[in-house]
Parts: structure tokens; C-alpha cells; sequence
């Protein structure tokens, strides 16, 4: 995790870049920083995805935002946040995105628990759209999961920083994603291919977060040395779903979540098992993501 002091440290009304006035930090991660802004080109709020201090010197972080850059010039599908323009070679290199409305999926599901059908069947579908569509174009997204999804209607896929094309991604060696969501092909690169068919399982790692209220798998120990104890999905079955929830949203999550890739649905075939459901449900609580109270 980032130190606290390896931040831009800006505040309301400062230039975070030309034509971008600071509002409010929103979070980040090791390498970024991502502050809500005010764009001048765009005249419009927006988020930008700006290197922290301490990596704007570092070879790798700098690939990682040129990959996320070249990810987000490839791929435009009204699911996909859209980037608006960027500055790499910058004092502080950044990527501009347009700012989307709504609460993190991750954030409904900690502070609500398990959401309704109304509410899970549409995001599934909306994302499982944008996986349809990133194989078509020979992209993979690598990390899926419900802190990478902005409830809305539609729902919004972010954070392409890992993304790869899938030719790229069938030669990894090395660990990229999120450990409880991270397919098993990707908690073992180089013996497994990691492909389009790893990001089936993230949206069925996501889906069965978001119908239970928790993750799929119980936490690994991310200092073990053994892959199993690390990577409990590797060799575990999932948690089972709660008594009520729909034969056909069950046996979704259950194959996307098949340890074989190639048993796994495509994503259309996600949506379409999904949409007949979605359609049953009473009209008048088909709400966005209006939460329980």
C-alpha cells in the first residue's frame, strides 16, 4: 500500500495540470493516485488517473499507465469508462477519464450486504456485455471485481491498468489481478493460459459476491508458499449461494466460476441465460441501484 505522504497532497482549486483544477481526492492505489477534477476543455467534472510522486521516475508504473492509455484507446463499448485525453511525459503523467455517477459495487455490498436481484441481474448482464465485447477485440480486462464496477445503469467497467491484449496475456508468467477474484489460470501462470476465459470467472467471482454478500472463496495467506493456501479457488470449491436465489442465476456462477477454462460460458451465453430472469422480476423495483434502506 502507498505511504500517506507519497500523495500530490493537493487541495480544492489547485492546478493538478493545465485545464484541471483539483476537487477532491477519491482514492488510489500503489501507484496512482485518482482525484475527482474540474476540466476546462471538457467544461465538465472528470477523474484523473495521476502517477504519485515517488513512481513518476519508475520504468514500470510508467508502462502501466502507457498500457492502460493504449487499453482505453482500444476499446469503446458504452460498458467501459471512456478516457478523454492524457499527458505522459508530464510533471505528473495522468490519464483524464470521464467521471461516472454511482457507488462502487464493492462499497453497496459493504454497506448493505447482498443486493437485490434488481440490482445484481443488470450489472451481470452490463458486464458481461463489455467481456463480449472486449473478446471480440482481443482484449482482456484481468480484474474484474466489484471495486472495478460502477453500479449505474448502465453499470461501468473501470480500470483497465492491467489490461491485455489476449495474445499477450496466453504468454504471462507472472501473477496479474487480484488475489480472490484472480481466475486459477492466473494464480498459476506459465503451467495455466490466463485468456478471455479469466475474466468469465471474475464476473462470477463478482456475481456470487454481490447475491451472497461475501467472496466466493475463503481468504487465502498471501505469504504462503504453497499455491492452494494462497489461492484457496485453485483447489476449493466456492461457498454455497443462499437458499432463494434463481436455479439459473446459480448455475451461472457456478460455471463461470469452473476451475476449467474451457467449460466456462461465453459471455453472451452469460447474458442471455440472465436477461429471461432479469425480465421476470416486478417492474416497478427495476431501480438502478437503489439499495435497501
Amino acid at each position: 500500500m502507498a505511504r500517506h505522504e507519497d500523495s500530490w497532497g493537493l487541495r480544492e482549486g489547485d492546478a493538478l495540470a493545465p485545464e484541471l483544477t483539483a476537487v477532491r481526492l477519491l482514492g488510489g492505489g500503489h501507484a496512482y493516485e485518482a482525484w475527482l477534477a474540474f476540466d476546462e476543455v471538457t467544461w465538465s467534472p472528470v477523474v484523473v488517473k495521476v502517477l504519485r510522486p515517488s513512481q513518476v521516475d519508475d520504468a514500470s508504473s510508467r508502462r502501466g499507465l502507457r498500457r492502460e492509455v493504449a487499453a482505453l484507446a482500444e476499446v469503446n463499448h458504452p460498458v467501459v469508462v471512456r478516457a478523454l485525453r492524457h499527458d505522459l511525459d508530464g510533471d505528473r503523467p495522468h490519464v483524464v477519464l470521464e467521471q461516472v455517477d454511482g457507488p462502487r459495487l464493492s462499497t453497496l455490498i459493504r454497506r448493505y450486504g447482498p443486493l437485490q436481484p434488481q440490482q445484481y441481474l443488470p450489472l451481470a448482464i452490463d458486464v458481461a456485455a463489455a467481456l463480449h465485447y472486449l473478446r471480440r477485440v482481443g482484449w482482456v480486462h484481468l480484474d474484474i471485481k466489484p471495486s472495478n464496477v460502477i453500479m449505474g445503469a448502465p453499470a461501468r467497467l473501470i480500470d483497465l491498468s492491467v489490461a491485455r491484449p489476449e495474445e499477450e496475456a496466453r504468454t504471462l508468467t507472472h501473477l496479474i489481478g487480484t488475489d480472490a477474484y484472480m481466475a486459477p489460470e492466473q494464480c498459476d501462470p506459465g503451467a495455466r493460459v490466463p485468456s478471455y476465459a479469466s475474466d468469465v470467472w471474475g464476473l462470477g467471482a463478482t456475481l456470487h459476491h454481490a447475491v451472497s454478500g461475501s467472496r466466493p472463496f475463503a481468504d487465502g495467506d498471501p505469504d504462503a508458499a504453497d499455491l492452494a493456501d494462497r489461492f484457496p479457488q485453485v483447489a476449493g470449491r466456492p461457498r454455497r449461494l443462499p437458499a432463494g436465489v434463481a436455479p439459473e442465476v446459480a448455475k451461472v456462477v457456478e460455471a463461470c466460476l469452473d476451475p476449467d477454462p474451457d467449460a466456462r460460458p461465453l459471455p453472451h451465453e452469460v447474458a442471455d441465460t440472465l436477461a429471461p430472469v432479469l425480465a421476470s422480476q416486478p417492474r416497478g423495483s427495476l431501480a438502478g441501484f437503489k439499495v435497501r434502506g
